[in-house]
């Protein structure tokens, strides 16, 4: 069965159509009828192929506080990245001695994340809270009784000072020279010239590899390392590509704040600029009261071509494009499209984004939802391009099997596909649990028919 999508015309965002099954035990079973594209078997090799395509192009921006944007090409970044992953392999780093990062967002950062993946070593971007506002870091000592980190980096090491105390921290990078404790330069890491030996290290990689640990926030219980694969990765951005073809019409821009230790900003976001050959602005702001006007100074200078945010954000954002017209015009004069996950969005609230796109761009926009998880890397479930509905999370995305599983009296769903995690780091038990007899990921929520009458919605 299959319903094509008013919508299907436009290309841009391909229709939401699904394919359903019904088994006799009341499961039932879902996918696109739209089939997977080729990936890479390594998220790297896409900055291997914009660093010779494009070498000029400018990969990340961050803005120090006051200052204006740093850059980075593709060409600068793969050499950098390079040279990083020898200064890891010179140092005997693993999977058994990762690369630990504990600061937020910036070039460095994602130089060393790279590099990391670049040399097929695991790395662990930790949310900062756990190093900046935990009193007694109960937390990041299990974390690092689970990791065994070999190096540490915190760009600006003074605020860790405390944590890193409390961990007995190895070697630590940082940024700038710190009072508090003996560190490396990130400079230094850059400064040793890659050897023949990272290209064995990166033949090497593959989509078995583990590209890095992403912890979940720990709202239902202790923190879980989710392992993420180099496959998970790279298939997961195909299926963005080809739900979203618009993201690769043109080198996507994107001002984008969301952090990296989490799967809607480190491989989201991250992924869809470097998949696709795009520009990521690091957005030094958050949606908190204290930090949003860095946001907007940010958004006033660089105008996303998608735009990606939760809730909170949205709810910042729409009063300020309301009263701000020269900002509104240039928060829309790029954007393609609008994207909402994480959490529900008051309905009023899109409503009024609708609104504020079509009467300034003149052209109706996109407003995107779905839902996915750290376990699925995170794309899954999608909306396509339907008028906004609370609620509303759509269908798998190419690629992605949906099994909705009874569960007392709801459908619990449960996702298959390689976009799927293989479990959680050194808690075997727990990844066993994660997964039924049929290897579908659980995922914990119930979900029903937004219209029972008509499934393919």
């Amino acid at each position: 069965m299959k319903r094509q999508s008013a919508n299907a015309g436009s290309g841009r965002i391909i229709a939401a159509d699904t394919i359903i099954e019904r088994r006799a035990d009341g499961s039932i079973l879902a996918r696109s009828p739209h089939s997977l594209g080729p990936y890479p078997s390594k998220i790297t090799e896409r900055l291997e192929h914009w660093a010779r395509e494009t070498p000029d192009r400018v990969f990340l921006a961050d803005r120090p506080a006051g200052g204006e944007w740093r850059t980075l090409t593709y060409a600068d970044a793969l050499g950098r990245v390079r040279n990083v992953a020898q200064s890891l392999l010179n140092r005997g780093l693993s999977n058994d001695r990762p690369v630990v990062i504990l600061s937020g967002n910036s070039i460095e950062h994602g130089i060393l994340a790279l590099g990391a993946m670049y040399a097929g070593i695991m790395y662990v971007p930790v949310a900062p809270s756990y190093s900046l506002i935990a009193r007694d870091f109960t937390t990041l000592r299990a974390l690092w009784d689970a990791l065994n980190p070999g190096l540490v980096f915190a760009a600006d090491g003074h605020p860790f000072d405390r944590a890193l105390k409390a961990v007995r921290a190895p070697e630590v990078v940082t940024c700038r020279e710190t009072d508090s404790f003996a560190s490396t330069l990130f400079d230094e890491l850059e400064g040793t010239s890659a050897s023949s030996a990272v290209d064995v290290a990166h033949t090497r990689v593959g989509p078995a590899t583990i590209a890095k640990l992403l912890y979940t926030s720990g709202s239902t219980g202790r923190p879980k390392g989710v392992i993420n694969t180099q496959q998970m990765l790279c298939s997961n951005q195909e299926m963005i590509r080809t739900v979203m073809p618009l993201l690769c019409e043109e080198p996507p821009v994107l001002c984008d704040w969301l952090p990296w230790n989490h799967t809607f900003g480190g491989n989201h976001n991250f992924g869809i600029v470097l998949f696709n050959g795009g520009t990521l602005y690091i957005d030094g702001g958050k949606p908190t009261p204290a930090a949003f006007e860095t946001t907007i100074c940010n958004l006033r200078d660089i105008a996303s071509a998608a735009y990606f945010n939760v809730p909170r954000g949205y709810d910042l954002l729409v009063p300020r494009l309301r009263d701000d017209a020269a900002f509104c015009r240039h928060f829309f004069s790029r954007l393609k499209m609008l994207f909402c996950a994480a959490a529900s969005l008051r309905q009023r609230i899109a409503d009024d984004l609708t609104e504020l796109a079509t009467s300034t761009s003149g052209v109706r926009i996109p407003f995107v939802t779905g839902l996915g998880a750290t376990e699925s890397a995170p794309f899954a479930l999608c909306a396509g391009d339907a008028d906004f509905t609370g609620g509303w999370i759509g269908v798998p995305a190419p690629g992605v099997e949906l099994k909705l599983a009874r569960v007392g009296q709801q459908m619990e769903g449960r996702l298959r596909g390689p976009n799927i995690t293989p479990g959680y780091w050194a808690d075997e038990k727990l990844t066993q649990d994660a997964f039924d007899d049929e290897g579908y990921y659980r995922l914990g929520d119930a979900l029903a028919f937004f219209a029972p009458h008509d499934p393919h919605k």
